[in-house]
């Protein structure tokens, strides 16, 4: 299956139809779409970096650095770019292709800020690593910016799906996110875009996402699956966690439905012992964060990571690697950055009469 005979007209039914297989009957599917387009003993490894911790006028229910929760996050400035550099060298020498920054930002301003981000993303560039920013809202400018510096992805995630969105977030639209990584694919920067279960959503519901996320096209490069981690001081402290077979068949169905996507596993790694994770490597799951912390929630010691990998004969990609292979083919950084013409960006369903009629009902904060 090329990129242009991706599947990009899933159904809600469609998806769910998956979701609820018999389970060794899912993993068999799952595990046969993965070997198709991918090598199953490879996975991308990636450190995220918090370089602006805290502070976000934002209200994510799920966020603890909202500056409305009452969380014990210490919030921080900007990091310094030789900060930056010492800690992707780290994270090189410990296996990471890439390296994730994330900005407690509701949105991009243009500025001393945002020039200082663009210095991290050629600095890292220059180490020959992959490049990734979360900084929130881009607009095509900025996005363009950030490409020539070099980045290599940019993550945006949807969250959830559009109907249970406004249950998780007042202070910007569904159709902000899309908008957001419309100015993304305007460039030549790949797309990191996925979300997280265990919110109190419905299964209705975590279809809905990879409906909004598979009828992309193209569809997003890389996708994280995230389990809630109820952080104490925000809306959902009280959040019960999910089980272990959730994240599996959330896993098996982002990757039948998105088969040449990378299947991130994300936050909530903590909570699944060594097998749960051999499930969701073996359902599809080819990447992973490593590193202490996820912004500013645990997640597992390195050295777990690489004696697991070394337990399951996983092998961590090679920065700039093409995906969707069946055998992992190294690109330079020349070649990803001279892809071509891309396919032409559409997400079905989403006009733009909904998209101002979202934009004016959602409460902006300044």
């Amino acid at each position: 299956m090329s990129m242009s005979e991706q599947k990009h007209d899933w159904t809600k039914q469609e998806i769910l139809e998956i979701y609820n297989k018999p389970l060794m009957e899912l993993l068999y599917e799952a595990a046969t779409v993965h070997r198709k387009f991918h090598d199953p003993n490879t996975v991308q490894v990636s450190t995220l970096l918090s370089i602006k911790t805290g502070g976000c006028p934002e209200d994510c229910g799920y966020c603890p650095q909202a500056a409305r929760y009452h969380t014990d996050i210490e919030g921080n400035d900007l990091m310094q770019v030789s900060h930056v550099k010492a800690q992707a060298l780290r994270a090189k020498a410990s296996g990471s292709s890439r390296v994730c920054m994330g900005a407690a930002w509701r949105n991009v301003k243009d500025g001393p800020e945002f020039d200082q981000v663009l210095e991290m993303v050629r600095t890292i560039n220059k180490l020959d690593m992959e490049v990734c920013c979360t900084l929130g809202m881009l607009t095509e400018n900025q996005a363009q910016r950030l490409a020539e510096a070099g980045l290599y992805a940019y993550n945006h995630n949807l969250d959830t799906s559009e109907d249970y969105y406004k249950d998780v977030i007042s202070t910007r639209a569904f159709e902000d996110r899309l908008d957001t990584i419309d100015n993304v694919r305007k460039s030549n920067v790949t797309v990191c875009s996925g979300g997280i279960i265990g919110m109190g959503e419905a299964i209705e519901d975590r279809a809905g996402m990879l409906v909004a996320l598979a009828t992309l096209n193209p569809q997003p490069e890389s996708v994280p699956i995230n389990a809630l981690v109820a952080v104490e001081g925000t809306p959902m402290e009280d959040m019960e966690p999910i089980s272990i077979w959730e994240m599996v068949r959330m896993v098996a169905t982002t990757r039948i439905v998105m088969p040449e996507t990378q299947v991130r596993l994300s936050a909530g790694r903590t909570q699944m012992s060594r097998e749960g994770q051999a499930m969701c490597f073996f359902a599809g799951a080819n990447s992973i964060f490593a590193g202490d912390k996820l912004l500013t929630t645990p997640n597992p010691d390195v050295n777990e990571d690489m004696e697991m990998f070394k337990l399951l004969g996983l092998n961590p990609q090679k920065p700039f690697t093409k995906v969707s292979q069946p055998k992992t083919v190294e690109a330079s950084e020349s070649q990803f950055k001279d892809l071509g013409e891309k396919p032409k960006w559409t997400r079905p369903g989403h006009s733009i009469a909904r998209n101002e009629e979202a934009k004016a009902k959602s409460k902006l904060v300044e």
